[in-house]
């Protein structure tokens, strides 16, 4: 099972992607979202999930491991496709999907295309507990003490200013990814405001 490929990106679009890796191109099924993220890059990582069915074989990639997770959330879902999973992620912030979810969101769920009311409210029943004990339980993997402490500083900060943990926790890792050695609590809060204004 593929875990993730990592290589050259020789063709891009809004959907896929081809993923060069030593010399074999890879298809790979994109959202919008991590679209978004790939688009001005010529190589990276997706993270995979190898979709088998019966009469084919697709490759979904993610910039991020966390829209993998909520993805395969969403295909765990009786009735709810590949294909739909990747239009939520298209839509919708993963991170948003997941706090709609766990609020018990129909509308916001059910305003996803090809998702109605009655699939949306499937989808909190199956999801909503677990998604809900997922989010408690899960630490990101940040490598040293002090990316640990700007985390919880800047969580503790936003979560003060009124934004909910599920929401932010992700683009707060994000950040601090992004900015490595050079993260402090102060430039973490700010860029997480600037991309939630």
């Amino acid at each position: 099972m593929i875990a993730y490929l990592n290589g050259k990106y020789t063709y891009k679009s809004p959907t896929s992607v081809y993923v060069d890796v030593n010399g074999v191109g890879y298809h790979v099924n994109v959202s919008l979202h991590t679209y978004s993220q790939i688009e001005t890059l010529k190589e990276g990582k997706l993270w995979i999930h190898h979709h088998i069915t019966e009469n084919d074989q697709s490759l979904f990639g993610f910039h991020e491991e966390s829209e993998k997770a909520i993805f395969k959330h969403l295909i765990s879902v009786s009735g709810i496709g590949p294909s739909t999973a990747r239009m939520a992620t298209s839509y919708m912030h993963p991170e948003e999907i997941k706090t709609a979810i766990m609020q018990g969101n129909v509308q916001m769920v059910s305003k996803i295309k090809g998702i109605g009311p009655k699939t949306a409210k499937k989808i909190i029943l199956d999801l909503q507990e677990k998604l809900v004990k997922s989010n408690d339980e899960t630490v990101s993997p940040l490598t040293n003490s002090m990316d640990q402490s700007v985390r919880n500083e800047a969580l503790s900060a936003l979560i003060g200013l009124g934004f909910q943990k599920a929401k932010i926790i992700g683009k707060i890792d994000e950040v601090i990814k992004q900015q490595e050695d050079n993260a402090t609590v102060e430039s973490v809060i700010k860029t997480v405001l600037r991309q939630l204004s």
